[in-house]
């Protein structure tokens, strides 16, 4: 796990009086469930998002984080979390983790709704939170929006077409954010990982296919875990607040680009 010691930069303990507010989409399984145990373990107080809701109360029972059930492509759902949150107390943080690729077909082949699915969970979804929540972030005096994008936000590669574009998407939704909202205090954070080895990124792309998904991470001896990616993403968030650590890409060391990866 990456050592960027989240919790010694001014923390309060968990479930202290004074403990930070975040959410956290998608938090149901890999790093937005990491995410949620390592702003936990830092001292902060979580709402763990997602629509599985008995993977949200395991969470909640393990970390003593709030569950609340939420699909990003659905504005109503959307606006019940941020009831649901806000009446609890004010927001200072939120990272849009919810997304995901599905598909790895050439353009040739595309599938309409593999790349309609990226862009509404990924872009439309990531839009969605953050306008629902701004009001809050705003008033709170010091807000922050993380987005979760990928290397392939950076550079396409092939049978990546849509995954690559829906994460460029996202990546201008952020760095049109941070222009618009720095007047409002509000940070804005965009954390690009490359390979991570998790339990269901590679199984949903590929429908399913056990086989095929093991494949994706053959002869890598360390892939990124969800715990690396879930330092990156408390360090950037307990930096002092006049910080704003715009960009944070990482890889592991075994890809050196989204096209070279050694493998044993």
């Amino acid at each position: 796990m990456t050592q960027f010691s989240p919790a010694s930069i001014g923390s309060p303990a968990p479930d202290a009086p004074n403990a930070l507010r975040a959410v956290v989409t998608g938090a149901s399984s890999g790093i937005g469930a990491a995410t949620v145990r390592a702003l936990r373990a830092a001292g902060w107080d979580v709402t763990a998002a997602a629509r599985r809701l008995d993977r949200l109360q395991s969470l909640a029972e393990e970390t003593g984080a709030t569950a609340a059930v939420v699909d990003v492509t659905d504005q109503q759902s959307v606006e019940g979390l941020l009831r649901t949150v806000t009446e609890a107390g004010p927001v200072h943080a939120v990272v849009n983790n919810a997304g995901g690729a599905f598909g790895a077909d050439p353009v040739a082949v595309a599938k309409d709704d593999d790349w309609e699915y990226m862009y509404n969970t990924n872009v439309l979804g990531s839009m969605r939170v953050t306008r629902a929540f701004l009001p809050a972030l705003r008033s709170g005096g010091q807000g922050s929006v993380l987005f979760l994008t990928s290397t392939a936000a950076l550079a396409a590669y092939e049978g990546g077409a849509g995954y690559c574009a829906a994460k460029a998407g996202q990546q201008a939704l952020a760095r049109a954010l941070r222009l618009e909202e720095a007047a409002n205090n509000i940070r804005v954070i965009e954390v690009a990982p490359g390979m991570v080895h998790t339990e269901e990124f590679a199984l949903n792309r590929l429908a399913g296919d056990q086989d095929a998904a093991d494949r994706v991470y053959a002869g890598v001896a360390l892939p990124l875990t969800a715990a690396d990616v879930a330092d990156a993403i408390v360090f950037a968030l307990n930096a002092p607040h006049h910080v704003n650590i715009d960009q944070i890409v990482l890889r592991p060391l075994a890809q050196a680009a989204n096209h070279k990866v050694l493998r044993g």
